[in-house]
This record gives C-alpha cells, structure tokens and sequence, in this order.
C-alpha cells in the first residue's frame, strides 16, 4: 500500500455550537456521547487507513496541549504525531500550503496527503478507506481530489460540487434551499466535504500557478530549521501577512486538475446543532434529549443539559443548551445564525465567547465562582507535581487561600510554602508562580482585586508548557 499522510485542520472555533463551543475550546474538542471527542474520532480514523504514516495536525499554537491531551487518551495512537502551530487563524488555504511544504521537506514532494477537518463524523470506515485508495490512485496522476458526498437532503448548510463521474465540473456555495431541492433533483450535484488528497509536489506547483501570494507568503513563515521539526511554529509576524482564504476560493475552483470522489461514508459535518443533535436517538416525539431533561408536550426539540434539570413545556422545533455560564434558545430553522450571538460576545469582550465557566489548564483546572465590578473568586486546582507559569499580571492583585494540599509559591524574590488554612498575597506588577510539589490535588481559592481582570492581563515569563502570552 503506498503511504500516506493524514492532514488534520483543527483551526476552527465553531461558533455555531456555542456555548459548548469556545475559543479556547472549540468544536473538535467536544465530547460526544460515547466519551470520544470529535478530534479523537478523526485521528482514529486515519490510524486506520491501510499505508498511514506519520499524521499532521494544524493547528493554532494555543491549542497543542489540548491535541495532545486527546492523542495520549487513544491507547492505540500507534502514528507518529506532528503539529504545525499558527500564531493566528489565516484560513484553509495557507494552512494546507504549510503543511504540504513541510511535508515535501520531510518527505519529499511525491508524498500523499490526505486532507481532513478535525469536526467531522464518518460512520463507515471501510466505505471510507475505499474512497480514499481511489482518490490516491487519482491523485497520484497529478489531480487535485475532492470527495463529494452523495446528497440525502437539500442542506443548506453544506457547499456543492457539480461532477460528470470523477470530473468536478463547478463548486457552488451554501445555497437557498429552493437551489438545494434543485440540485437534489439534478443529481449530477455532490455535497463538498472539505477532504482533499494529492501529492505535495502537485499541490505546491497549483499554488503557485493559481495563487502565488499566498504560497510566497506562506513559505515565509516557515522557519529554515525549526528547533523542533516535530512541532513547527509558523512565524508570528510573516504568518499574519498571508492572505486569508479558503482552499476552495483559493485553488480547488481555479485549478483544471481537480477530481472528485463521490462516495457514501455516513459523513456528517457537525456545523450546527441540528447536526450535532442528529447523532442523539429521538424519542417518540421527535426529541433529542441530553441530561436530566423532563418535559410535558414537547415536540421535535433538542436539549442539552449539563449541571440542572431542565423542564420544558408545549414547545416545538427549539434547541436548548445549558451550561454552567451560559444558555442558549433557538428556534431550529436559525440555528446556522447561532454564530451571531458568539459574534455579539467577542464584539463586547465577554469572556463567555473565548472560555467556560470551568477552564482546563494543562496543570489542572480552575472555575470562576463570582466576580463583580473589581473582584473575581476562582477555584484553581492544580494536579500533583505541577505548576503555572512564572507569571507577572499589570492591572490586578491576588490573594490566595489554601483549602487542601500543600502550595509552593514564588513571590517575588522569595520562595515558600503555604499549607491548608493558610494564605498569601500577590500585590500587581509581582513576578509569582503556583506550584504543587504533593501527591494530591492542590485546591486554593484566588480572590483578585483590580481595574481590569480578564484572562489577558497575564506576562508569562517561563512556563514548561510552553505557552505563548
């Protein structure tokens, strides 16, 4: 079987399923209910592809720790795993050129990619491999492969690809769904999945063919020898400079050398929450329900619940999500519009768009009990034998409690412990770090005092995570 390398895009925030989808927590990171994330469920399915090697996550820099928190989980993670990190989202386009140079670097430029987004769902593997060895024997033509998807409903929610057999004729984008309806009837009509396959080499000479900038601009931000090749950080400033764009926009509808795939693989992109309510059983009246839910004349709905009990009564046709910070109710004919609302959020800085009520931190965890106008109380726990970064804040001073454990704390130029029912303070501008040098969970409640208290007002100064500011 030739090799080949799975591509995995794990950029996007989701925004349409918010709140469970944050900034720094997005889509691919949601749990379904077998317990596997939808970023587990993908790099799974590459494993299990006959010739996989070595798999690439992209991704932004932010978010390493959390793709290696779902890679270390899968017991069987027998690939090799790679990260290219973005400094800031630029789109598919520059991300897959990324990718593909790297790859040409490492493994020369008749290497196969395979091309994925870390959000979606295909149900049948085998159906899936299939599909992938055609496109393989395509792509190694010197084609450029889509997979389209025969269509089951007039979504408009998904682009299509208009096709004579393997030859793509046109995209078209999320269209109306009279368009829809019409393009179910001509059936010559595939829906776009977002999954490509070609060479290195081939995709590289497209772009710089059809978009130079970007490719140009790309390349650039590649560092000439990465201190870590296994973990290649894109350059901050050069990296901001390229030119936004889709795959699809950028390349796929200019080139004269793309091919689809059309297959049957059970693929669903999970964009909305109708999509993501679908993988719930309904019950005999057509709910979806997800949690301590009871309800008296309800029809058609999908909750979600996490911490409460909900009770619905005589609706129909909404979505109801409730999380321990935020709640959300639409009706389910807009639930494609739910990004207006995390839109609404970042506009006003509201950290409900960015985290949730509890944070996981590669040390541990922390919640926000209450704030209010100049203070914020957290819970922080921190695991055994570990420790936040060496850290300055500019605007906002702490005081912490120990309610278990034992603490370590730098503050300042002096170094001790802190026990159960003791304490300590960190005025503003003072260097400090949290450790936990004990076997059991650290817990301390932080009460802050400032002007300003958002999650940005932090200097890092050293961290073994190697997190950015």
């Amino acid at each position: 079987m030739q090799p080949v390398f799975p591509v995995i895009l794990c950029g996007g925030v989701g925004a349409r399923l918010w709140p469970l989808s944050r900034e720094q927590h997005p889509k691919p990171f949601l749990r379904l209910a077998d317990g596997q994330s939808l970023l587990q469920k993908s790099l799974l399915r590459c494993m299990q592809l006959p010739g996989a090697q070595t798999a690439y996550v992209v991704t932004n820099r932010d978010l390493r720790l959390k793709v290696e928190d779902d890679w270390n989980e899968l017991a069987d993670a027998a690939l090799p795993l790679h990260f290219i990190l973005e400094p800031c989202p630029r789109n598919t386009a520059p991300a897959v050129t990324v990718a593909a140079a790297q790859i040409a670097r490492q493994h020369g430029e008749d290497a196969l990619m395979l091309v994925q987004a870390a959000d979606h769902i295909i149900t049948n593997q085998q159906a899936f491999a299939q599909a992938v060895a055609t496109a393989m024997t395509l792509a190694q033509t010197g084609k450029l492969v889509t997979f389209g998807i025969h269509p089951t409903a007039p979504e408009t929610g998904y682009g299509y690809i208009e096709a004579q057999g393997s030859k793509a004729i046109r995209f078209v984008e999320k269209p109306s769904e009279e368009k829809a309806r019409a393009y179910i009837e001509d059936g010559n009509f595939l829906w776009n999945s977002g999954m490509f396959c070609f060479t290195a080499g081939h995709f590289l000479s497209e772009m710089r063919q059809h978009c130079p900038d970007i490719l140009e601009d790309a390349l650039r931000s590649i560092p000439a020898q990465p201190e870590n090749p296994a973990s290649l950080e894109l350059d901050a400033l050069k990296f901001s400079h390229v030119r936004e764009e889709s795959l699809d926009y950028a390349l796929m509808e200019k080139s004269h050398k793309v091919a689809v795939v059309p297959c049957n693989i059970g693929w669903s992109d999970i964009g909305s929450w109708n999509a993501l309510g679908n993988l719930q059983p309904a019950d005999m009246d057509g709910n979806r329900l997800l949690g301590d839910i009871l309800t008296h004349q309800v029809q058609n709905c999908t909750v979600l619940g996490e911490n409460r009990v909900i009770g619905a009564v005589g609706v129909e046709d909404l979505v109801i999500v409730d999380t321990a910070d935020a709640l959300l109710v639409a009706h389910k004919s807009k639930t494609q519009e739910v990004k207006q609302i995390f839109n609404q959020l970042k506009s006003l800085n509201h950290e409900a768009h960015k985290y949730h009520y509890c944070v996981r931190r590669p040390w541990g965890a922390y919640s926000i009990l209450e704030e209010g106008i100049g203070f914020k109380i957290k819970r922080i726990e921190v695991n055994p034998s570990q420790s936040l970064s060496l850290q300055m804040h500019h605007h906002r001073s702490e005081h912490w409690i120990v309610v278990a454990g034992i603490a370590q704390v730098v503050n300042g130029d002096k170094q001790f412990l802190v026990r159960t029912n003791e304490s300590t303070y960190i005025p503003a501008g003072q260097i400090h770090r949290l450790s936990n040098p004990g076997k059991i969970p650290l817990i301390i409640i932080e009460v802050q005092s400032g002007a300003y208290l958002n999650e940005d007002d932090i200097l890092r100064i050293d961290d073994c995570y190697g997190r950015h500011n």
